[in-house]
């Protein structure tokens, strides 16, 4: 692992950091904030994922959760959202909405995608044991949040991996990409044809097909203008109520999907894991 940059802040360091993925095949960037601590201890660890066109720096740059984190005493970690470099493979059309940048955090099968788009096992193998290795995260005490695409992906590797995390949030997620013209897309190309596999990558199917958990927090902008295309949270609303789900879904009125938005209730969903993550 190759320190890329560091910065003191908040008392703590955040720091920027790269690797040889085995997973993807590639370099990967990722950052990480670890808070002030004593010496010899280890700190809970909060995971977050990026959404489309985003890398590592969006959350770093904009998130403003170095404030919570520093006062909780939790770990920030946020990985790319796909491979990159030379030869990995992008959208044949240069659309935005997949490939380099919107690796929809899925492990693909299909060619030419199948060798380096393997975003599912980077964040929940790869990435926590090198975290482990080289930060003083304590892997018993682990939560994960996301904006769009990445709470798509925090919510699904919430409840495919039961048990892992304490807890799971996110901000405007992409609640049931199976139905919705991004994640059709997405997983045509990188699953292939079979709808009975996109379900096992899809958060309203899982819950729909029995994966649980206990809670969720969800914050949506009411001026998003993905929200009713894209987002469509009222189908993880339903989903969550038919199998007695705990799920506190707030609506922000006039927010959008910015980072404005993330940023202005970014130190709740901390605090949020926080309460979960010292118990």
């Amino acid at each position: 692992m190759e320190t890329v940059d560091s910065w003191k802040s908040h008392g703590g360091t955040q720091g920027v950091y790269r690797h040889a993925s085995r997973e993807t095949g590639t370099d990967m960037l990722f950052s990480v904030f670890v808070p002030d601590h004593e010496p010899g201890t280890t700190l809970p660890v909060l995971w977050y994922l990026s959404g489309l066109t985003c890398t590592h720096a969006n959350v770093t740059e904009k998130g403003e959760f170095r404030a919570a984190c520093a006062e909780r005493g939790i770990i920030f970690v946020a990985p790319d959202t796909s491979p990159r470099g030379e030869g990995v493979p992008d959208d044949s059309a240069g659309e935005w909405d997949f490939g380099l940048g919107a690796g929809f955090y899925v492990d693909a099968s299909e060619r030419p995608f199948s060798d380096h788009y393997r975003m599912a096992s980077y964040v929940a193998d790869e990435l926590p044991e090198l975290v482990s290795e080289h930060f003083p995260v304590d892997p018993e005490r682990q939560s994960i949040c996301g904006h769009s695409m990445g709470g798509h992906g925090a919510l699904v590797m919430g409840l495919r991996h039961p048990g892992r995390y304490r807890s799971v949030s996110a901000f405007a997620p992409i609640v049931n990409p199976s139905q919705v013209p991004w994640g059709k897309k997405a997983f045509a190309l990188y699953l292939g044809p079979d709808k009975s596999v996109w379900r096992k990558h899809d958060a309203v199917a899982l819950i729909e097909d029995g994966a649980r958990l206990d809670e969720l927090l969800v914050d949506i902008g009411t001026d998003d203008p993905f929200l009713e295309e894209q987002l469509t949270p009222g189908r993880l609303e339903q989903a969550c109520r038919e199998k007695d789900i705990s799920l506190r879904l707030r609506r922000q009125q006039g927010y959008d999907h910015s980072y404005y938005f993330i940023s202005t209730f970014m130190a709740d969903h901390v605090h949020w894991h926080a309460d979960r993550l010292v118990k």
